[in-house]
């Protein structure tokens, strides 16, 4: 994935994300719609995420050090989890709570209008950061669905944003109909509904998100394709085999490779350079993520 693409995206959903919320607290104030305030909160909350995000990608750039030899990569992920937890504790935790308030206790709302008119101006503005997203995310999705887009992504911001964006705007039109039925059945316990329904969806979502970035931040290796890919180009020119072989993704853009080759018998220590620099090389060609190589040649007992 290109950075610029990601970027792109997140800048994108903060720049919407910020302006909504500002509106959305104006409208509770106003209205006082327990689905106004915790469409507030959330977008709130999803401002903090998207400049989380952004740290995450400037401090990943960090050069390595004695410390820590293989760089910062992961620093992406660790944000994007952090991303999880409070879309989890501040978005669907306080829904929840608002909204079962609200259901047990309901008041009714004042000029519900002020709060529809805020509502759908944030559809909007959530739909073009939501499309911003969906657009960078096809220059590298391919033909994979959504779903195993999300699932097996490496590159944590994109899927973090669609996620956020696609909740948001359901949690509009929750938001919509518990306001609309409130206004016209004149029952604030619908309002309540509404917010419940959000802090459901919210959770689901940040639930999603947690157990993808958890596999993220533990390590993961290449996927099926590139493994196999990776196999082939090694298993050329000189080498015979791949004996044995291991791959981790240290960030978006590092995937360490790892692997003993069994060579063609009687090459000269010269040789046997040669042909590990050559099976770098055309690894590298085929799979440029593959930044880290570490070849050991080795005998193929198996043969023996």
């Amino acid at each position: 994935m290109s950075a610029g693409g990601g970027t792109k995206a997140i800048i994108a959903a903060l720049a919407a994300n910020a302006g909504i919320a500002v509106a959305k607290f104006v409208g509770f104030l106003v209205t006082g719609s327990s689905s106004m305030l915790a469409e507030a909160v959330h977008s709130l909350a999803d401002t903090s995420n998207q400049g989380l995000l952004l740290l995450g990608q400037k401090t990943s750039k960090r050069r390595a050090t004695r410390e820590h030899p293989f760089g910062f990569g992961r620093d992406r992920y660790f944000y994007s989890f952090i991303v999880a937890l409070m879309l989890f504790t501040l978005g669907a935790a306080f829904a929840l709570y608002e909204g079962i308030h609200k259901i047990i206790e309901p008041q009714p709302l004042e000029t519900p209008v002020v709060a529809v008119v805020i509502l759908l101006v944030a559809i909007c503005l959530e739909g073009y950061s939501f499309f911003t997203a969906m657009g960078e995310s096809r220059k590298i999705k391919g033909n994979a669905s959504w779903w195993r887009f999300i699932r097996q992504a490496k590159e944590p911001e994109l899927p973090v944003v669609l996620l956020e964006d696609s909740g948001a705007l359901l949690g509009l039109v929750f938001a919509l109909l518990g306001v609309g039925l409130s206004v016209l059945t004149g029952d604030p316990v619908f309002d309540g509904i509404g917010t419940v329904f959000i802090g459901v969806l919210l959770g689901v979502i940040a639930i999603i998100l947690i157990v993808e970035m958890k596999s993220l931040l533990i390590g993961e290796g290449a996927t099926d394709t590139d493994l196999a890919t990776i196999v082939d180009e090694l298993a050329a020119g000189k080498v015979e085999r791949v004996i044995h072989i291991r791959t981790q993704y240290l960030g978006p853009d590092e995937l360490l490779v790892a692997a003993k080759l069994a060579l063609v018998p009687g090459l000269d220590t010269a040789a046997i350079a040669t042909a590990i620099d050559d099976a770098e090389a055309r690894v590298r060609a085929k799979v440029p993520v593959a930044t880290l190589i570490y070849l050991e040649p080795d005998l193929d007992r198996e043969t023996r």
